[in-house]
């Protein structure tokens, strides 16, 4: 009766994990190729899981927020897609760079020109995005999956505080702290050239160490090399002394 409660007990627990690691997890979703920091520019690539065994993804549409808009989106060509940029009037205009902007991207649409994501497959979509906003933690955008089969999927619901994950949730990007450097690039300061100076002593003394290093076992090694000889005469004595006191022995 145990051995079969245990085993019952095993199968429920392995089919559980089975259901929680099922296609609810595998949604659509946006992460930084390094850092996204606020007032800055960033590559952000979309990851889109194709999840039907049926069909394969042959559109995305991304729809980008409305409250914080982005001047500038450029999408990386892909081999077997084509990339559609949609822009739109602003409400009110953006100062980017001392220049006034009346219009951002409200939509950006991949178009598979081929097969598409085939089933057991996932795809990026990399973005060259900015400038990113300065007042806000993340960006949230809505992503409309379209399948061969005409199936579209609306990843567009957004993740409310202290409840569970949506069924659809909303691909959400993370904004880090602002840099000095808004275009990602780092500037060599006074503390870079701190850093060098103290890796040069470091090196400078690791050079120093291992020279003591190498005249500790060049001292060993004359010591070991004098004690040898030593040996050598030492043992010869003997043997000579042997020689000669058995001769004696003969005689007598």
């Amino acid at each position: 009766m145990k051995a079969s409660r245990l085993a019952a007990a095993a199968a429920v627990a392995g089919s559980a994990v089975l259901v929680l690691s099922g296609p609810a997890f595998a949604h659509v979703s946006v992460s930084p190729e390094g850092t996204a920091a606020k007032g800055g520019y960033a590559t952000v690539d979309f990851k889109v899981p194709n999840e039907r065994d049926n069909a394969s993804t042959t559109k995305l549409e991304v729809a980008f927020p409305t409250d914080h808009p982005l001047a500038s989106v450029m999408p990386e060509p892909i081999p077997g897609w084509t990339a559609q940029v949609t822009k739109a009037k602003l409400a009110k205009p953006l100062t980017v760079h001392g220049q006034q902007i009346s219009e951002a991207v409200s939509k950006v649409t991949w178009t598979a020109s081929g097969k598409g994501i085939e089933p057991g497959f996932f795809q990026k979509f990399p973005l060259s995005v900015g400038p990113l906003p300065e007042d806000a933690d993340e960006l949230v955008f809505k992503a409309i999956q379209t399948y061969s089969n005409k199936e579209v999927v609306r990843w567009i619901e957004v993740q409310q505080d202290g409840q569970e994950e949506p069924e659809n949730p909303a691909p959400v990007l993370e904004l880090s702290a602002a840099s000095d450097d808004h275009h990602g690039g780092g500037a060599k300061g006074a503390s870079d050239d701190s850093d060098d100076a103290d890796d040069s002593k470091t090196a400078q003394t690791g050079a120093q160490a291992a020279d003591t290093d190498s005249d500790d076992d060049g001292g060993t090694d004359t010591t070991a090399r004098v004690l040898g000889v030593a040996g050598i005469v030492v043992g010869a004595a003997g043997v000579a002394y042997g020689v000669f006191a058995g001769r004696r022995r003969s005689d007598a």
